[in-house]
């Protein structure tokens, strides 16, 4: 694999930095300076995405047909890296992430031309329903009862760690439509609209600190919500198989970008803060060498992306190579929140629980410690999940026991 860049590749490298200085203003820039989660909230999060889509660049994997960019893996990868080195925000939306990739493979013409274009222009936001109290990583185990009533079903049960789901227009939900003594038998995926009556959201606190206006994470409550039959992607009882394709995108996407820019983050601060005998962390040996060795997984994880999706680019399908780039990433995640709060030494023991308050002007609290030391704390905590989401990491192990050891 040549990882040298050519001439044209350079040049659309320049291009995307020229897009990421005009588009990304100093108003979002301040805003993700404060990000706990490398999130906007919702309008912040609409707003970049209109900017990618006035330049063509809202869906990069998407098929040319359906709006996308048509990129080559290089330029995909030169994309992703500048967005990421530039801190530039990540997104929520699960609509262009996740679900419209199921809706391209398995929808009926009418859903493709109802659901795509109002995700792909953001007007619709989604969020997803998976989890339940009880079937989290044990998806299998799902309890959301959908019942056949004429052409609707009537859902009674609920879904939790509901990201953002008090953003969103629409879910993509799995059900429970009958009892089978296979478990992944009997759930159907269906799309439900959020304005539906019987339906209840309710807030969860996390440990990192709700901003005002900002809940991450909710519980759904399903009160005999009647949901239409033509809502049902694909056939009955086959949920799991476009569940199984869905996790795809949400555990295999790249992370090594992303780490890139934290791992930069971690450098700047220690190069600023001091260790115990009064030196420079970055010049301490043992942080040294955890940083080091904080590189050097992160280069591997980028080779390895590499080149996986140049074979995912070619047609080849990621199976359990998801599971793998997951676990490792989300490990490497939390590895660099570990050395940031352990750089910020004493300035991340104030805890800060609403980072944007005072660029929002909503506090004149003064802060102890450069602003920087602000998010150290709560990134710290909010990236606790990265383990558990999409699957924790023992069940990523066991998908990779089984496909690739066959134990």
């Amino acid at each position: 694999m040549d990882l040298d860049f050519s001439p044209e590749d350079l040049k659309f490298r320049d291009e995307v930095r020229a897009f990421i200085s005009e588009a990304y203003g100093d108003d979002m820039r301040a805003h993700m300076a404060q990000s706990k989660n490398h999130h906007l909230n919702k309008a912040g999060q609409v707003r970049w995405l209109k900017r990618l889509n006035d330049r063509g660049w809202i869906a990069p994997d998407w098929p040319v047909e359906y709006g996308g960019t048509g990129w080559s893996l290089t330029q995909k990868y030169i994309f992703e890296m500048e967005m990421a080195l530039a801190g530039a925000p990540s997104t929520s939306n699960m609509g262009l992430k996740m679900c419209a990739p199921v809706i391209m493979a398995f929808g009926t013409d009418a859903q493709k031309k109802q659901h795509l274009p109002k995700i792909f222009s953001t007007d619709v936001w989604w969020c997803q329903g998976y989890s339940e109290p009880g079937a989290g990583s044990d998806l299998a185990s799902l309890a959301l009862k959908a019942e056949r009533d004429g052409d609707h079903y009537v859902l009674s049960g609920s879904k939790i760690w509901t990201t953002y789901a008090q953003w969103a227009d629409w879910m993509f939900c799995l059900v429970r439509t009958s009892q089978e003594s296979i478990k992944q038998m009997g759930i159907s995926f269906l799309l439900l609209d959020m304005k539906t009556p019987g339906i209840e959201i309710v807030p969860l606190p996390t440990l990192d600190g709700p901003r005002e206006g900002d809940q991450e994470i909710n519980q759904v409550f399903f009160d005999n919500v009647r949901v239409p039959v033509a809502n049902r992607i694909g056939e009955e009882g086959q949920g799991w198989t476009y569940a199984k394709y869905l996790l795809q995108f949400e555990r295999g996407s790249a992370y090594a970008p992303g780490l890139t820019e934290m791992l930069n983050k971690v450098k700047k601060i220690a190069k600023l803060e001091r260790d115990d005998r009064g030196g420079r962390m970055i010049d301490d040996p043992d942080f040294r060498k955890k940083l080091s060795e904080a590189e050097i997984k992160t280069e591997a994880l980028n080779a390895t992306e590499l080149r996986v999706f140049a074979g995912r680019a070619n047609g080849e399908a990621m199976g359990a190579v998801s599971s793998m780039l997951k676990l490792e990433g989300s490990q490497m995640q939390q590895t660099m929140t570990e050395l940031a709060l352990e750089a910020a030494g004493i300035y991340a023991a104030p805890f800060v629980q609403d980072t944007w308050a005072e660029i929002e002007g909503r506090t004149n609290a003064p802060r102890a410690g450069p602003d920087y030391a602000a998010t150290v704390a709560p990134m710290y905590f909010n990236y606790r999940k990265t383990s558990i989401y999409a699957g924790s990491n023992e069940i990523q192990h066991n998908i990779m026991a089984k496909m690739v050891l066959g134990l």
